[in-house]
């Protein structure tokens, strides 16, 4: 059976290295606006392109560009110029909903992956896609068994993509859901004129409504305060399920999320993905992921579509339910690459020998670890706070542009 491909986020360069040092398969990324995210994270610039190509083909990962708005006349020699860029750069395939823009890529040779915005569900309608793409993903509120039926008859009849190999399915597999059918939505639009499918959500639906029948006066009485805002999707407890169904590409949702999240999150899968093709994955592991992934931004999870449970799950309380979160601390100053040694400033908060640090940077990505023992000001501590100047023992090299954060426990822990 071929392993499932984990499919990370980007949104910047530190999470392109989270994702990278986890072990990700493959990676998919916005530049400039044209993206889906083109609001919520930091995205890339064209001028990017190339390192993030060297950073992924070193590690033999391949890069998805995100082209996958609505785009309108104005936006073509835009869409035109990023296709050819990306094909100068070696990035591997473009993701896009737009005809025009799945045209473009196709004439300039790149290889297409069908965005969930065209709303794929059933056997015919990707056999028509297969014309133009090498992977397809389907619509985020199919069943597994929906899901396996199409990619049985793929096989059973030999779909196959431009480039001879057979048609590959891409399903969502984790992270935030949105209440509208695979991500079309209009509120954002309405209320803000600031186009979701533009990449700019608002997140109307992430917001607490009162509802009011407005010919009596009568406020309807409903269950969850949060109605529109859904749990977060979560399959890693069900992962054999999922590899069963046929899907080829796993994708890991959160472009706009920290680069500790999608460094979490990735370690998670991949040691699960790689545990169910070794015949290990066991409900003791599962348990101790689910943990794992609680720790970094969520809106509490559920299963989605895929188990044909009852629709819409919601969240109970606004922004995230994770179990940890990260205190700034400092930055860091100078790495001694000989000693293995890292200086960093304290401008915030007070550090410990014991507590669990967190490193992010573009180049270091979250590196994570546990502070065994430190020099303040060059004299061996136990404690250290703000205006410090504190060393630690490394085995990765820190630079200057890289933060220092302390991990700690909120309300939502469990004792």
């Amino acid at each position: 059976m071929q392993k499932i491909e984990l499919m990370a986020p980007a949104g910047n360069f530190e999470s392109l290295q989270a994702a990278l040092d986890n072990g990700c398969d493959s990676i998919y990324f916005g530049v400039e606006q044209l993206n889906m995210r083109a609001r919520a994270s930091i995205n890339f610039t064209l001028d990017d392109l190339e390192e993030i190509s060297r950073r992924c083909s070193e590690k033999n990962v391949r890069t998805y560009l995100t082209l996958n708005t609505i785009v309108y006349d104005h936006d073509l020699s835009i869409v035109k110029t990023l296709i050819k860029r990306a094909k100068e750069a070696n990035i591997t395939a473009v993701i896009a909903m737009d005809q025009a823009v799945i045209a473009m890529a196709r004439a300039e040779g790149m290889e297409v992956h069908i965005s969930t915005q065209i709303n794929i569900t059933n056997i015919e309608t990707v056999k028509f896609y297969a014309m133009f793409a090498d992977t397809v993903v389907l619509s985020r509120e199919l069943s597994l068994r929906q899901v396996k039926k199409i990619t049985e008859q793929i096989e059973k009849e030999e779909i196959k993509g431009p480039s001879g190999r057979l048609l590959e399915i891409e399903i969502f597999g984790h992270g935030a859901l949105c209440m509208a059918v695979s991500g079309k939505c209009y509120m954002s639009l309405h209320s803000h004129n600031s186009s979701a499918n533009r990449g700019a959500c608002k997140q109307n639906c992430r917001k607490k409504y009162t509802v009011i029948d407005q010919e009596s006066g009568f406020e309807m009485e409903l269950d969850n305060e949060y109605i529109m805002s859904p749990k977060d999707l979560c399959t890693i407890d069900f992962l054999d399920q999922v590899a069963d169904a046929g899907i080829k590409v796993l994708k890991i949702e959160g472009r706009g999320r920290a680069p500790e999240y999608v460094a979490k999150v990735i370690k998670c899968y991949r040691d699960a993905i790689d545990s169910l093709y070794e015949g290990t994955y066991d409900k003791e592991k599962v348990i101790s992921w689910m943990q794992e992934l609680e720790k970094v931004y969520n809106r509490g999870f559920w299963n989605g579509y895929y188990l044909g449970q009852k629709l819409g799950e919601w969240s109970k309380e606004p922004g995230s339910h994770a179990t940890q979160k990260k205190v700034y601390l400092g930055k860091g100053m100078h790495y001694f690459p000989k000693a293995e040694i890292g200086e960093f400033k304290i401008e915030a908060y007070d550090l410990a020998v014991g507590d669990t640090l967190l490193i992010t940077g573009p180049t270091t990505g979250a590196q994570e670890m546990e502070l065994k023992s430190m020099f303040v000001n060059d004299k061996e501590a136990q404690t250290a706070t703000k205006g410090d100047e504190v060393t630690m023992k490394l085995d990765f090299r820190i630079r200057p542009s890289d933060k220092l954060y302390k991990i700690v426990k909120t309300e939502f822990a469990k004792n």
